[in-house]
């Protein structure tokens, strides 16, 4: 059996990216910083880059590549919110901060393409909009909801019903839907090895391969040891999300993490690519164990879907995802599958990220839900923003709350995706 790590260097990603791997050796011996970030993804680096901006003496620690988790493997989609939607954020959390966040969340596929364009990251991003598309009339009324709400605020948003879609997406598959045009796609890994580049050149330092092997108090400070080195530093980022390990006992048991799998297609032919995906928007599903596809620009098209609980890959979890393709696209199923990959994404209970602060000096960003691009920029703009300029986040910090049945996960996950079956057959929305 394969396993999702091997696959970090053989995805469509590694393949394409123009974004080159950046200078990043190993720690080694002792060395001082104002702030260290500890995981080399998406978070990590956007934190590293506003904090390096601002003057601080930052050092990021990778326990392999940059970009090697979740952040160089996902499926390129930058869509903004979170699970909830504006009105549920204020019921949460009051009217002002539930407003405040909402209008935070929403433009976070802003600051991402805000970071392309400053740095000129070379990760072929495209802002085309977002279709979730409704596999069933009941998750039609909840998206069509949804889509009046962020009107609302402001977002540009279009919707459609069953013929508009098909016409949109070129599959009767769907009863309607919404877009989203604030979304986009990108390159991830190259967008990530654009973070780092941008990092780097703000004055951040980048040690790849220097996984951190134990974090303690060390005086007023904290002690990071690695194989080969010592980092002392008074504030701790931790953005490893679903690549969290023990190092910060209980951070680990909050969540769980779950495959995300890939595969990417030949390049169509043109008369193909004219009626798939003929907006170019990205779409995602409604259905629990939803899928989501893209058509890159080179017209291959890119279908991702949930995998296995842990490090091995499973192969019918593949082929099922090759039949989903088949179901929409029978013509590009026939087509070769040039490249499969997969990557952990880091799961909540409640679908929302969260945002720690456990013991002075060490702060904590993670749990996207499968939002990762946009949310984890974002988020690491706001880790930096409360070490340097003392700000809160707008997503209000929670106490680290293991899942009492966690031991139990990889059961329980199974058991949950068969309920989300269950409910997709049934036609309840997402």
């Amino acid at each position: 059996m394969a396993r999702s790590a091997d696959s970090a260097g053989t995805s469509l990603w590694a393949a394409t990216a123009e974004e080159p791997a950046p200078d990043a050796p190993a720690l080694q011996g002792e060395a001082e910083a104002d702030v260290a970030v500890i995981g080399g993804g998406v978070t990590g680096l956007s934190a590293a880059l506003n904090l390096a901006e601002a003057g601080a003496r930052v050092v990021v620690l990778e326990a392999r590549e940059i970009g090697f988790g979740g952040s160089g493997r996902n499926g390129g989609q930058v869509i903004p919110g979170l699970k909830l939607d504006p009105s549920e954020m204020r019921a949460k959390w009051g009217e002002a901060r539930g407003r405040t966040l909402a209008g935070a969340v929403g433009a976070a596929a802003d600051k991402v393409f805000a970071r392309i364009e400053k740095h000129a990251i070379r990760c072929a991003p495209l802002r085309n909009g977002w279709i979730q598309a409704a596999h069933a009339p009941p998750a039609l009324a909840r998206v069509l909801r949804r889509a009046a709400e962020w009107q609302q605020h402001g977002a540009p948003v279009t919707t459609f019903d069953a013929a508009a879609i098909a016409g949109r997406l070129g599959t009767s598959e769907y009863v309607g839907g919404w877009r989203d045009g604030r979304a986009g796609t990108i390159q991830p890994l190259s967008y990530t090895r654009g973070l780092a580049r941008a990092a780097l050149a703000a004055g951040a330092l980048l040690h790849a391969n220097s996984r951190a092997r134990l974090l303690r108090r060390d005086g007023a400070a904290w002690r990071i040891e690695t194989d080969a080195g010592v980092l002392r530093t008074p504030c701790v980022i931790v953005a490893t999300n679903a690549y969290t390990d023990r190092l910060v006992p209980g951070l680990a048991e909050t969540l769980l993490t779950v495959q995300s799998i890939l595969i990417a297609t030949a390049p169509l032919p043109e008369a193909m690519a004219a009626r798939i995906l003929a907006g170019g928007e990205c779409v995602s599903e409604t259905r629990r164990l939803a899928f989501y596809f893209r058509r890159l620009a080179d017209n291959r098209l890119v279908f991702g879907g949930r995998g296995a609980a842990g490090e091995e890959e499973r192969e019918s979890l593949f082929r099922a995802l090759h039949g989903i393709l088949a179901r929409l696209y029978p013509d590009a199923a026939r087509l070769p599958i040039t490249h499969r990959w997969s990557g952990q994404v880091a799961l909540t209970l409640d679908g929302l990220p969260r945002v720690h602060e456990p013991a002075p000096g060490l702060f904590i960003g993670l749990g996207y839900n499968g939002r990762g691009l946009a949310m984890g920029t974002l988020m690491g703009e706001w880790l930096a923003a409360r070490i340097h300029a003392g700000l809160e986040a707008p997503l209000p910090r929670t106490d680290l709350a293991p899942i009492p049945w966690h031991a139990l996960r990889k059961p329980a996950i199974a058991l949950g995706i068969g309920w989300a079956w269950t409910r997709d057959r049934m036609g309840l929305a997402g």
